[in-house]
């Protein structure tokens, strides 16, 4: 693809349906507990992206057989039973925050020495909550530039302690790595969490994939959680497709005042994003909701004043929405989001300016006021949502053109492809 791709507006209401690829932030889950598992699960439905195929190949250098086939969207995970059977590994995660939070987990149930780390971006963004807990642990694990961000390394002998604490405020990630891995640990597991805790949605996922495959966990109080050290057990587990992707093809219904059904998803899908559907409903939208599928449908928007905490990796979406509202949004609740692949508040911000809308930032989160884009080049600071977001821009203002849209094959590598198959009938 080339450096840039001009979006193309449509001339009417975009009508049709849609199926996303697999969860991202499922794939990468699923990989991690089959991984753990005693004996061998298949996953079907799988992501293709980089960020998944960071965690396959670095389960892969761990020692766990991993058969991978994803032009079939299918990874077959033979368990290594609670082990790690490398002694050693170097990992490299590019910018995946899942693939090396949950892998720094993952390894300290390990015996030796394993070494994580990234791209440039990856070394700004904070690990030493999770670091600081395994510490508690007894194992010697410490960010290497001493700036609490990768790379990271880990000397261990396994997690034989029954109590731990983590810091979810700034990312729920370091608690499911730590969730995810305590059914391998030697004793029964208490772990607390300290603190605010961000994008509760992703615990409960993290808690359902684990009882999938045999966890128990009990949850006295929303801020402890009981685990028993019994294991996991291989299965077949089908990947919803992505709610956060889904979110993009939501807003095509709702600024064209179409109608547009994504295929797979439900009201009960394990996915918290699937709420943001609810949030085009507060902006005056319509949905429906079937027993494998949701059906939006675009009305005359209004602003809306709302905490997206729970569902952030959809607050850009609705950042690129809300210019075609009828009022003000406001967005609150996100400051968590300027320690994603960018900061996500700073540069929304400056990149709707950019594009002639009305915005203003707030420490967490933003104002967007009803602005009619105007054309230009919107830079996506290597984030994949960046990208896929503000194309939405460009199906109702010319001249609209996103730059590095390879960005998005960080998870869906195909995006401007299938919108363009979804909008076609509508130009």
């Amino acid at each position: 693809m080339s450096s840039f791709v001009e979006v193309t507006p449509v001339s009417g209401p975009v009508r049709g349906s849609i199926r996303p690829p697999g969860s991202k932030s499922l794939s990468n889950r699923a990989m991690i507990v089959a991984a753990l598992a005693s004996g061998s699960s298949r996953l079907t439905g799988v992501l293709d992206s980089v960020d998944t195929r960071v965690m396959a190949t670095a389960l892969q250098k761990l020692g766990i057989e991993t058969n991978v086939d994803f032009e079939q969207k299918v990874i077959e995970v033979s368990g290594a039973g609670g082990n790690v059977p490398e002694k050693s590994a170097e990992l490299w995660c590019e910018n995946s925050g899942t693939s090396i939070r949950f892998l720094t987990a993952f390894c300290s149930i390990g015996n030796g020495e394993y070494r994580l780390d990234g791209n440039e971006r990856m070394r700004e963004r904070p690990i030493a909550p999770l670091i600081d807990s395994l510490v508690q642990a007894g194992i010697d694990a410490k960010c290497e530039l001493e700036n609490g961000c990768p790379p990271v390394m880990l000397r261990t002998s396994g997690l034989s302690t029954d109590r731990l604490e983590v810091s979810a405020s700034m990312s729920s990630q370091y608690l499911s790595g730590l969730l995810m891995i305590s059914p391998a640990a030697k004793k029964n597991l208490v772990l607390s969490v300290t603190g605010e805790l961000v994008s509760r949605p992703y615990i409960d996922m993290t808690l359902a994939l684990m009882r999938s495959f045999g966890a128990i966990v009990d949850e006295p109080n929303p801020a402890e959680f009981h685990i028993q050290a019994g294991g996991y057990v291989g299965q077949d587990y089908d990947i919803e497709p992505d709610a956060s992707a889904a979110s993009y093809f939501f807003a095509v219904a709702a600024i064209t005042g179409g109608s547009v059904t994504v295929e797979g998803l439900h009201r009960n899908a394990l996915q918290g994003d699937v709420r943001f559907v609810d949030a085009l409903v507060q902006m005056g939208c319509e949905a429906e909701w079937g027993e494998n599928s949701i059906t939006l449908t675009g009305r005359e928007l209004r602003g809306i004043d709302i905490d997206m905490n729970e569902i952030s990796d959809t607050a850009q979406t609705l950042a690129c929405v809300a210019p075609f509202a009828s009022g003000p949004t406001r967005i609150r609740n996100i400051a968590h989001n300027r320690l994603k692949e960018t900061d996500r508040i700073t540069a929304v911000v400056h990149e709707l300016k950019r594009a002639g809308i009305a915005a203003e930032e707030h420490e967490d989160g933003m104002t967007i006021s009803p602005s009619l884009p105007q054309p230009c080049t919107i830079q996506t600071y290597d984030d994949h949502r960046m990208a896929m977001s503000f194309a939405l821009l460009g199906l109702k203002a010319p001249g609209i053109r996103i730059a590095d849209p390879d960005c998005t094959s960080k998870t869906y590598p195909e995006y401007f492809e299938a919108l363009e198959s979804l909008c076609k009938g509508s130009r």
